[in-house]
């Protein structure tokens, strides 16, 4: 990873600058930035592959410019008590870009957004969802001003939009598309190996990968288990977490339960490749979310081909063409998931996984989510009555 003054594109190709206006609290080196924000590295990424002349921006607590797999980042540091698109740097990099697209990362930035705007009134802009809640009653105006300023919207499914329409945030003329937030670079592998790498067994063995939080409803996740274990026998369950406040509530319903002894391990913190080795590990990926912007977790079990037994919401029935590659359950019912797991785990495991790893390569692999933002881009630029490119 080098400093270099500019970056390049393919001829022809949309010139778009992916903008991000959120800085760091913790005040990290942007070479650190790059590492430990995955997705910053790998939407550009996915974008450049197909065939988008991109260059990012993003807010840092120090100046840089870095290149990194030939994309052109420029940390800049907002000027003190103003916004970055009032700052002398900002403006001078916009008018040598002169990029036709400006795709803003996060919903949180309406009065930047606002600036940005004024200051390249031509160029559309992109807003991007990154699980966002809709603003607090006296920001909707606020809001509603960075919306109208914008011409384009993503999330990971459309039907997420509905929340920001019923609080009157959406034009009827903002286009609205379909994006995944983020892919993954995880790969299918060999189980066995994976099996005595990680001490995981069961069958079907079920991963679990998430915070121990009410939203994820881990004690739903355990229900919905225990109700499958009389025709699932040999099955074993296995927790891989962060942040735990309802772990003792785990815990206290296993030790009490002569079901769930010595099926459902609770494992904890791993380093994140150890994540991708119990996907390799796993026979079904199990996740009882109530909300979800998208779902990293998730995205990495089709990477791994790890089929998923995931929650009813809006994000997973997208990432799962509405059950169709996997399952799906109804949120906060144990016996719906318990169902959904026996049904799974009796259909025969290659052909399931075959399935789960080709329908990510179509939807949510670098290849298809950069083919997808290209395709935003493309109909950015095109008048409304001439018709949007294919996805």
């Amino acid at each position: 990873m080098t400093e270099v003054a500019g970056a390049g594109g393919p001829a022809g190709a949309p010139r778009v600058a992916q903008i991000s206006f959120f800085l760091d609290p913790q005040g990290r080196a942007p070479l650190q930035l790059l590492h430990d924000w995955p997705s910053l590295v790998d939407v550009a990424d996915a974008a450049h592959v197909a065939g988008v002349a991109l260059t990012v921006i993003q807010a840092s607590a120090r100046e840089q410019t870095l290149q990194h797999h030939g994309i052109t980042y420029h940390f800049l540091v907002p000027p003190r008590g103003r916004r970055l698109a009032s700052s002398p740097q900002f403006v001078g990099l916009l008018n040598q870009l002169q990029p036709q697209v400006l795709h803003v990362h996060g919903f949180g930035f309406a009065a930047e957004v606002v600036a940005l705007a004024a200051l390249s009134p031509h160029t559309p802009i992109l807003l991007q969802d990154h699980a966002g809640a809709g603003p607090r009653p006296w920001r909707r105006r606020l809001w509603r001003r960075g919306f109208a300023a914008a011409k384009g919207v993503c999330f990971s499914a459309v039907e997420q939009a509905e929340p920001f329409r019923r609080m009157r945030l959406l034009g009827d003329a903002l286009r609205v598309y379909a994006v995944p937030e983020s892919t993954s670079h995880f790969s299918p592998g060999d189980q066995a190996a994976a099996r005595a790498l990680t001490g995981m067994h069961g069958d079907p063995c079920v991963l679990s990968v998430g915070h121990l939080v009410p939203d994820k409803d881990p004690l739903t996740v355990l229900g919905g288990f225990r109700a499958a274990v009389p025709q699932l026998p040999d099955a074993q369950l296995w927790f891989n977490f962060g942040t735990a406040p309802l772990l003792q509530s785990l815990r206290t319903q296993i030790v009490q339960d002569p079901v769930l002894r010595g099926r459902v391990h609770l494992v904890g913190r791993v380093p994140h490749e150890r994540i991708e080795q119990a996907m390799r590990a796993a026979d079904l990926f199990v996740s009882g979310s109530h909300h979800e912007g998208s779902g990293y977790a998730l995205l990495e079990a089709f990477a791994c081909a790890l089929p998923p037994v995931v929650s009813d919401i809006p994000s997973f029935r997208a990432f799962t063409a509405e059950g169709t590659v996997g399952a799906l359950w109804k949120c906060g019912d144990a016996r719906s998931l318990g169902q959904a797991l026996v049904t799974l785990a009796r259909q025969p495991r290659e052909p399931l996984r075959q399935a789960t790893r080709s329908h990510f390569d179509r939807e949510l692999s670098f290849a298809a989510v950069g083919r997808k933002l290209r395709a935003s881009y493309l109909d950015l630029l095109t008048p409304p009555d001439v018709g949007a490119p294919s996805a």
